[in-house]
Order: C-alpha cells, then structure tokens, then sequence
C-alpha cells in the first residue's frame, strides 16, 4: 500500500527552532499537547529567532484535514507548522483513540480570546491583520485603539484571489516585514491563509503566524458567537448550519466524507506498518515508529 501523502514526513524545515518537539504523527500532523491557554502564552512569550522567519499555527477541523487530501500544498502547510492544536471534535477524538494524549480540542477563536484577554500582556507586540473585509479591518483598528493602546496594528484586506497573484503576495510580504510584525493574523480562511505563510515564510518576519479564520471577526463582535451551551456540547457546527444552512452544507458534506476517508486510510497505514515492524523487527522505523508520543 502506497503511503498517503497526508501521512509522509513533514518536509525539511518543519518544526525549527526552540518549540520542536516531535509527537507521533496522526492524520500526518503532529499536534501540540497544550490547552487553549499554554497555546496564548507560548505564543505570547516565544520569540522567534532572527533567521527562523514566520511560525505557524494551524487548528485543523475536518474541513482541514478533507482539503489537506486533495491539495497537496495545502497539506504540507499543514505538516510544515510550528504548533498545530486540534480544532475540530472528531479530529480530536480520532487523535486520542489514536493514542495521542492532548488535553482538549483547542479552538483558534478561543486562542485568540486568550491572547487579548490581558492588554498588557500584548503591550510591545506588533500585530498584522489580514482580513476579509474593509468592516472588519475598520472594526479591528476601533476596537484596538479603545481597549489596547499599547499594542500596535496594521490591517489589509486582499483582492479576492490575491494568492494567485506573485506581485501581491511579494508587496504584502515587504508591507509585513516594513511594520515590524511580531504578530500576524490571517483571516482569510483555509486553505488561502495557510498557504500564503507556507509560501512565503522564508522572507516574512520572525514572527507567529496564526491562520484563524473567522476568529477576528468574533472578537470584535461583527459575527454572533455560538452560545456557551453550544460550545460546551461540542455543537458549533450545528450553530453554524443553522447561521448558513445553504454554505455550511455545501462545505460540511464533503469535509465529513474526506475526513472518514483520511481516517480509515490512517488507520490502515499504521496497521500496514506495525504489521511489517512485527514481521520484521530489524525494519528501521518509520515516520511513526520513530516518532516520540
């Protein structure tokens, strides 16, 4: 059985740097055991060194992992990062029955919640916001100015497709790097944020890149944040189908389906390799056999 791309070894330059810690592989990533709260102030605290260029966070859900299966850049971003958290349930689940020990699934919104809970935790950072919108860029710079005046912010909001386009993704890196970042929040969505950092890490700033999402746009109120019932019950998809019946299904179907299939594939190729470990003891371990749990 071929290995499955989801499950080969991270490329070269996955993990540099202080925070390496190698972990078992499952679904081919392999996730940081912090809670929501370790995750804030590692980040936080962690300075990256002057030649490791932008690090990585990643909260991969089902979506994630079912996009991960069918763009294979896509999914070496995934591997390549720094800190990977479990998101979604059933990513978290499948990772414990997998025998991964993780303290609990680790949302991006929650993440970002915690990092600007304390203003003067972020006093000296520099955060860059790439968002989705001029309401939510004009939002982010109200909303910082009033609450956190010791914490510095740019904004930008992409022309849709901007990935596609080499000369804007170099102008954005240099406005990235001429800001000072030490902070930068993509909220553009998956796979295109993600992708971007992975491309362009070697030239951004040493800095914590952290791919979130939607999680701006909950701080600051413009998007209605999920009940604490909702959330505690594991149901913010549910929240979100209800929100966006129309969009929500046509992204939650096929992210379910590619999940299994990435699932069931895993499952199979870690039996296929225990199996030829039993057979032969003197096989050098492979990618997960010679990982550390």
């Amino acid at each position: 059985m071929e290995q499955p791309v989801w499950a080969k070894t991270p490329p070269p330059g996955a993990y540099p740097g202080p925070e390496r810690r190698e972990r078992k592989p499952v679904l081919g990533l392999r996730f940081r055991d912090f809670d929501t709260a370790q995750a804030a102030q590692y980040i936080l605290t962690t300075k990256r060194g002057a030649d490791e260029g932008a690090g990585l966070f990643v909260t991969p859900n089902i979506q994630h992992i079912a996009l991960g299966r069918r763009d294979l850049e896509f999914g070496q971003a995934m591997a390549s990062a720094q800190i990977l958290v479990a998101d979604g349930f059933p990513v978290y689940r499948f990772a414990r029955l997998r025998g991964l020990f993780l303290p609990g699934r680790v949302t991006g919104r929650e993440v970002v919640e915690h990092m600007f809970a304390d203003p003067a935790a972020l006093v000296g950072h520099r955060g860059y916001f790439v968002v989705d919108s001029e309401e939510t860029a004009r939002g982010l710079e109200n909303w910082a100015a009033e609450k956190f005046p010791g914490f510095a912010l740019c904004t930008h909001v992409p022309p849709f497709g901007f990935e596609h386009n080499v000369e804007h993704c170099l102008a954005l890196v240099d406005d990235i790097n001429r800001f000072g970042t030490s902070l930068l929040f993509m909220g553009v969505g998956a796979p295109k944020s993600e992708v971007f950092v992975y491309r362009y890490s070697a030239i951004l700033p040493s800095c914590w890149a952290l791919c979130v999402g939607q999680s701006m746009r909950l701080l600051i109120g413009k998007t209605r944040p999920p009940p604490a019932l909702i959330v505690r019950l594991n149901l913010e998809w549910l929240w979100r189908l209800v929100l966006e019946p129309g969009r929500m299904l046509r992204r939650y179907v096929p992210s379910a389906i590619g999940f299994v299939h990435a699932a069931l594939s895993d499952l199979a190729w870690t039996w296929q390799q225990s199996r030829a470990l039993r057979s032969n003891p003197t096989t050098p371990a492979g990618p997960e056999h010679g990982a550390k749990g």
